[in-house]
């Protein structure tokens, strides 16, 4: 019986999925999203990671380095993704946006068209976004789409104009939420505008983000572990 562990080693978070053993529990138990059909999924946070002297079957992702035995048991990301999604319908797109960087695959017709992976502008990323969330005591589940949005060409910008509205005496849940619409905004336009979205990547557990990209197209949230679930496909587990 094969055993395998795949691991997705983001900036700020990482994801596991254990296939037909439960070795990780002892040392990951706390950080257990789910189990189902011989899998369990974890997520930690990476620096949690980086303490732990593990080797893994097969990763991808920035700070994948440390857990690597060999070249070969390293997936780039974007073949990643692109496996970990199956019947993808025709104008559409796979995104997986994480802390620091923003991706997308596009199929035709059942084959690979193009791609485009943007490692540059923290306006698009989600570590903004956290910082945001820790600075202002706020949590994404208690946020709302706002109908107006920041017109975020600069994440340091974006920053700027929060701090005028707050100080004009506007809400720290609203006018972060106008930068969460911005964020979503730029994304749709990252994604060519893309009739349907299929999104993978820790903005599928935020409801502020998830409504306001909403407003422009439709989306298919695919949860945090698409990559990992493409490193299994790729081996056929």
């Amino acid at each position: 019986m094969n055993k395998k562990t795949v691991l997705d080693a983001g900036t700020t978070w990482s994801k596991i999925i254990e296939y037909n053993t439960d070795e990780l529990k002892q040392i990951f138990s706390d950080y257990l999203r789910y189990s189902k059909e011989n899998k369990n999924y974890y997520i930690l946070p990476s620096a949690v990671l980086k303490t732990c002297d593990l080797k893994f079957d097969a990763m991808t992702g920035h700070m994948s380095e440390k857990f690597v035995d060999n070249k070969d048991s390293y997936v780039n990301e974007i073949i990643a993704l692109s496996s970990g999604v199956k019947n993808i319908e025709e104008n559409s797109i796979i995104l997986d946006l994480g802390s620091r960087d923003a991706k997308w695959v596009r199929f035709v017709d059942g084959k690979f068209k193009d791609l485009d992976w943007n490692t540059a502008c923290a306006s698009s990323t989600g570590a903004t976004i956290e910082m945001l969330m820790k600075f202002y005591n706020l949590k994404p589940e208690n946020l709302s789409a706002a109908e107006e949005k920041y017109s975020i060409t600069c994440g340091i910008f974006g920053l700027e104009r929060i701090m005028d509205d707050i100080a004009r005496g506007e809400s720290s849940a609203a006018a972060v939420s106008k930068f969460i619409h911005g964020i979503a905004f730029n994304t749709w336009n990252f994604a060519r505008r893309a009739e349907k979205i299929y999104l993978s990547g820790g903005f599928c557990e935020n409801k502020c983000f998830v409504e306001s990209l909403n407003k422009y197209c439709e989306l298919v949230l695919l949860g945090r572990f698409v990559l990992c679930d493409g490193i299994l496909q790729l081996l056929h587990l």
